[in-house]
């Protein structure tokens, strides 16, 4: 009751600005109109005409769809750090912790740049603008993994994931993939000790979203582990200790073998069982991955949490949609510059 009581003290605003922001997504029709385009300047106008307005009046014809790609998640981004601008703790520290996930990638980029002998400024400009921090250009002083390591543990807030999953010898070109599994475990589980910690319905909506990134996350560990070299027991622990599949469909994962194997670790949660279900693969309009089915299953969650209020999950899942609507984007506009218009409706329909 406290917090419904208190709640738009310090954080009415922003979930006012939110749901603006939420109301302004591309709705089933928006996309029906985008699919109709013969070409990416077509696609172009019928953006003016939605909350993108002017974002692509700068740019010279042809248009190209990494463009496209880059100047919608430039105002995506724009849109966060304002929001962010106006936040204070704990709701603060909310936006921050979603930001570590981007801040992992980064940081793994610039690893494989090293491990590769790249220039590490170069990478800078491919790291994604939401996983920025302070000082991430002092991590390309090092030279050698050594250094970028040490660096990481004094420079940046990924530093308790890195001391307490790696060392610099785990950083090689082998392990890579490892480092990041490993990094995304520590830090889905410290995101959600921190929800569980804000308690009310934060904690109830943020357990049901989080929850189903780490069993994403187990899945897809299993699916790619499979003619590898990773071991069952080093395969288990990736896994998230969070989850509706943690503990006994983890169990299960760890001990599969095939598609088949993962299929019965998943009878047990009704959702994931079903995408099996419904059959992976396909043709033309009707194609769909497991990916597909989890991007779905993602927007409902997503959906569902603009249904109540006092609460901080809503800037997950706003975040989350509209990174949704700007890969629907630039599928469309792939298609469209392609001329695989049969193909041009595979995307993932958020409201």
């Amino acid at each position: 009751m406290n917090d419904m009581l208190f709640f738009n003290v310090d954080n009415g605003y922003i979930e006012g600005v939110v749901r603006g922001y939420r109301a302004g997504l591309l709705t089933n029709q928006t996309y029906q109109n985008l699919s109709q385009c013969e070409t990416l300047d077509d696609l172009k106008l019928q953006l003016s005409a939605t909350d993108y307005g002017n974002f692509l009046a700068n740019e010279p014809s042809p248009i190209s769809t990494s463009t496209i790609a880059d100047k919608a998640t430039e105002k995506l981004v724009a849109e966060f750090r304002y929001l962010r601008g106006q936040a204070v703790e704990p709701l603060a520290k909310f936006f921050d912790y979603i930001t570590y996930g981007y801040m992992i990638d980064n940081v793994i980029l610039l690893i494989t740049g090293t491990l590769h002998e790249r220039d590490t400024h170069e990478l800078l400009d491919r790291c994604h603008p939401l996983g920025w921090f302070d000082t991430m250009p002092a991590l390309c002083v090092a030279t050698t993994v050594e250094e970028l390591y040490n660096s990481v543990l004094v420079e940046t807030p990924l530093a308790p994931y890195f001391k307490h999953c790696l060392s610099a010898a785990d950083l090689d070109e082998m392990n890579i993939e490892l480092i990041r599994n490993s990094l995304y475990k520590a830090y889905l589980e410290d995101f959600a000790r921190y929800c569980d910690g804000l308690g009310g319905i934060t904690a109830e909506s943020m357990s049901e979203i989080l929850g189903f990134e780490a069993d994403r996350r187990s899945i897809s560990i299993t699916l790619n582990s499979f003619g590898t070299e990773l071991s069952k027991e080093d395969r288990q622990r990736l896994y998230p200790s969070l989850g509706r599949l943690y503990p006994e469909g983890d169990f299960l994962l760890a001990r599969a073998d095939d598609l088949e194997g993962v299929k019965l670790a998943c009878e047990g949660v009704t959702e994931y069982k079903g995408f099996f279900e419904q059959g992976l693969g396909g043709t033309g309009a009707n194609q769909k991955t497991l990916d597909d089915y989890f991007f779905e299953r993602e927007a409902h969650l997503n959906k569902l949490t603009f249904l109540q209020q006092f609460h901080y999950g809503f800037i997950w899942a706003w975040l989350k949609l509209k990174e949704q609507e700007i890969r629907n984007i630039v599928w469309i506009a792939e298609c469209i510059a392609q001329q695989q218009k049969d193909r041009i409706n595979n995307y993932i329909a958020v409201f």
